[in-house]
């Protein structure tokens, strides 16, 4: 297990005695939601293609609708199920964990096989409607909450298999504190990206000096390079994170391949190098589970395309 997981999991064995006061309940849901980093990595960097297009004063109200969605995804439907599942069928957590993670794999792999391949198919969500603005504006609010509702699945699922043994209200506030922590943190991130360019503009116009001027027309030109390096970032986590998560759930489930060869590679290559041999234990694992993820996601890429994306096309889109 990777030194990161390790740290987790110990901090989580030490939680589990502590009193469920609110800042115990806090303090779990915060480590808790430190495993959801692939999914909310996702999510700040696919949410900001659902305001392109429209005017500036419209860009911030989009997202705020969008993030109030996911809260209620999160709170009115998911938390619910979150704990009748760890109250009633607590051994189906570990599956729907995994089937998570291989969403992952799949989201992250398929946005590989693009780069490499941008002429080939892509499963995208994203709605692209004609129409008067307020409709579009509509549509685009309507796809993007149907897409967080997929991401939120899994970080609840991943919060819930995260937090410690304990009582259900604990439990409850547990996931209600990282589910809005989480969401207030993902989208406020995507409000300042959004109007970072804006901002930019604005001091490249305005600025009273040359320096703020030249800093303003930087900011604007580098936009597309942090656009591009979020997708970079968010692909190599979801990747990784998938692939970590289906490899502990097959080695909770008693198939102990391929964790325990990682894991014996990740030692032997400490030892090499025993002053750094926490964070090389750490590095070996987190690469060769996102190898194991990126192939265990170009696997799924045909069945998400080619059967998956056309049934989940014709029950949406007929309800829509």
């Amino acid at each position: 297990m990777s030194g990161l997981i390790a740290l987790l999991d110990d901090v989580a064995g030490i939680a589990k005695v502590a009193a469920a006061s609110v800042d115990d309940v806090a303090a779990q849901a915060a480590k808790a939601g430190v495993k959801a980093a692939g999914a909310v990595i996702d999510d700040a960097a696919v949410t900001p293609k659902y305001v392109q297009g429209f005017a500036p004063a419209r860009e911030l109200p989009i997202i705020g609708r969008i993030a109030w969605g996911s809260i209620k995804n999160k709170l009115l439907i998911l938390l619910p199920v979150a704990l009748l599942l760890s109250t009633f069928a607590p051994w189906l957590i570990a599956p729907l964990l995994m089937l998570g993670g291989a969403y992952l794999c799949f989201e992250g792999a398929e946005k590989v096989w693009h780069v490499l391949f941008p002429t080939d198919h892509t499963w995208d969500h994203a709605e692209h409607p004609k129409g008067d603005p307020a409709h579009l504006e509509e549509s685009k609010i309507a796809g993007a909450i149907k897409t967080d509702f997929i991401l939120s699945a899994e970080i609840m699922t991943i919060i819930l298999a995260a937090l410690p043994d304990g009582s259900i209200y604990a439990k409850a506030g547990g996931l209600a504190i990282a589910g809005i922590g989480i969401t207030v943190a993902v989208y406020g991130a995507v409000a300042l990206i959004v109007k970072m360019d804006d901002f930019g503009l604005l001091l490249a116009r305005s600025g009273r000096m040359k320096l703020t001027r030249r800093f303003g027309l930087g900011l604007v030109r580098f936009m597309p390079t942090l656009m591009k390096l979020l997708m970079i970032i968010g692909t190599a986590a979801m990747i990784w994170v998938g692939g970590s998560i289906i490899i502990h759930g097959l080695h909770e489930l008693g198939m102990h391949w391929p964790y325990e060869p990682i894991h014996h590679i990740a030692e032997n290559a400490s030892q090499r190098v025993p002053r750094f041999a926490g964070f090389v234990t750490w590095a070996v694992t987190a690469a060769l589970d996102g190898v194991f993820g990126l192939i265990l996601g170009v696997m799924i890429i045909p069945v998400a395309t080619r059967i998956i994306a056309p049934i989940w096309a014709a029950v949406f889109k007929g309800n829509a």
